[in-house]
This record gives structure tokens, sequence and C-alpha cells, in this order.
């Protein structure tokens, strides 16, 4: 089984433990637009996990410790999703996968400032599918060498991408103008517009979310394009995503998360209602 390692690094202007804030209610926000016509999230469980709980189902326990940055981490939200994805993988995919099949299970550990998201298809590729991503939110501006500990042939495997969310280049279909960090400026804080080539290195405050990708895809014939796809499509939902959480930064600035808790079980119940009706919405397959 092939095995693709690649870490993201997206440096945004915000305070890290602002982000924990910013980022659960984006998700929320995405999780509706991309939700309806029989397709979308549906949310499993949503509750807080310890690792220390010798109650705690195997089921909900990752399958090594959370660590990063030679720290250990045993709290915090665990989520179990189900992602119905049949128009969000590309045609070569669809061709050959059995009507049903394209489920994707997300289970994740939040135990901020680390945060690991495991997603499978049980369903029908089972171990011959894997990605697992790793995210660690530190103060600085993408400059950790090795945040993730890793080591040896994993080191040696690992590729490095910067995400500059106003600069890097946005596809036509992707790109909406309220979502424009080139042009947002931010009431509440002053933030923005990031309208500067060099803002990465000049901007105040300054976070970075280290995201680690790490792929196993094991199906004949395809394992290539898939594994291209993959790396294509998590560079993209990174770059869209970043973008847009900067751009709502009036919405969730000054929040809590006890708001949080509150807005994503309303989600829950919101998405479990539209997921069946009206017509397909998000981000489609690019092939």
């Amino acid at each position: 089984m092939g095995i693709i390692i690649h870490e993201y690094r997206v440096v945004l202007p915000m305070k890290v433990e602002e982000y924990q804030v910013a980022q659960l209610y984006s998700v929320a926000e995405a999780s509706k637009e991309n939700t309806g016509g029989g397709e979308g999230i549906e949310v499993l469980v949503n509750e807080p996990f310890d690792l220390n709980d010798p109650n705690l189902p195997a089921e909900r326990k990752p399958d090594s410790p959370l660590q990063a940055n030679g720290k250990s981490y045993s709290k915090g939200q665990y989520t179990h999703k189900i992602y119905h994805l049949q128009s969000k993988v590309p045609s070569f995919i669809r061709a050959i996968a059995p009507k049903g099949s394209l489920e994707i299970h997300e289970k994740a550990w939040n135990a901020y400032p680390y945060c690991r998201t495991i997603v499978t298809n049980p369903g029908y590729m089972k171990d011959a599918f894997f990605i697992k991503i790793e995210t660690m939110h530190f103060e600085d501006r993408g400059a950790m060498e090795n945040i993730h500990d890793l080591q040896g042939e994993d080191l040696q495997k690992r590729n490095v991408t910067i995400i500059d969310i106003a600069n890097d280049p946005v596809s036509s279909k992707d790109y909406k103008k309220e979502y424009d960090p080139k042009l947002y400026k931010s009431a509440k804080t002053g933030r923005g517009p990031l309208d500067k080539k060099d803002w990465i290195s000049t901007v105040e405050p300054v976070m970075c979310a280290y995201k680690l990708i790490t792929v196993k895809f094991k199906w004949f014939g395809l394992q290539g394009r898939v594994e291209s796809f993959i790396n294509k499509q998590e560079h993209r939902l990174f770059h869209t995503f970043h973008r847009q959480v900067f751009c709502l930064t009036d919405k969730w600035h000054g929040m809590t998360m006890d708001d949080i808790r509150e807005i994503e079980e309303q989600t829950k119940r919101e998405l479990d209602e539209i997921r069946s009706k009206g017509e397909l919405r998000g981000m489609k397959a690019e092939d």
C-alpha cells in the first residue's frame, strides 16, 4: 500500500484561541452549504471525550496517542460524521463504485490545539482507503520545521506546502467575492484586507494551522490517480475553507464555546432536515 505524507501550513491573521471558535463556526456554516438533494453531512456523535476514562467505548479511542510538538493530549470533543458524497468524488471512481458505497466516515478527536481526523470508507474500500489529518495550531508564521514530531522515513517522505489564503489562485467555480481576503475588512477587529504580497510576514496577530495529511490507498489500477486527486482536493478545501474562516470574522468574533455547541446542535437538526430535500449544493469534484 502506497503512502503519501503532505503537510499544509495555513497562516491566519488571528490568535490561536480565537481559531478554535472560528473553525467550528465555519464548519457549521460550510456543512449547511454542502448539504441537500440526498447528499451532505450526517452527524452521529458530538460529545466530550477523555482518554483516561476506563469506560470510554473502544470505537471512540484513537489508534495511537494524540501528540504533537512534544506534548500529549487526552481530553476534548469527539465527533463521528457520515458524508454522503455521490457528486463530490471524481467520475472515474463513480463509474466503478456501486450505488450507495460512496459514504465516507469521519471520526475526529479535537483536543485543541491538537486535532486528529480519520477518514474511511468502511462500506466499500475498507482497509484499502485511509486518510489521517493531524492539525497543530501554533502562534507563528509557519516556520516550525517538524511540529508533528515525524521520524525517519515519514519525515523524508513529507512534502510541505504553505497556503496563502489571499494570494494563492482560486478557480472561478470556487471564488466568492464575500470570501475574498484581499477585499475583506473586519469591522469588529480592524483586520484585513490582506491586500499586500507580504502580509504573512507582517500581520498581527498571527497563527498557523499545521495540517499533516497521511493518505493510504490501495485500489488496483487507480492508486496514482486517487492519491493525486485526494492531494489536490485537500489543498483546495483547506484554501477555500480558510478564506471563508477569515472573512467570517465579524460573525464568530466574541463567541464562546458554549455558543458554538448550541450552534452545532442546531446545525445537526437542520442537516437532518435538509439532507433529503432540495438540490445538490456545495463543492463538486474536479475530475
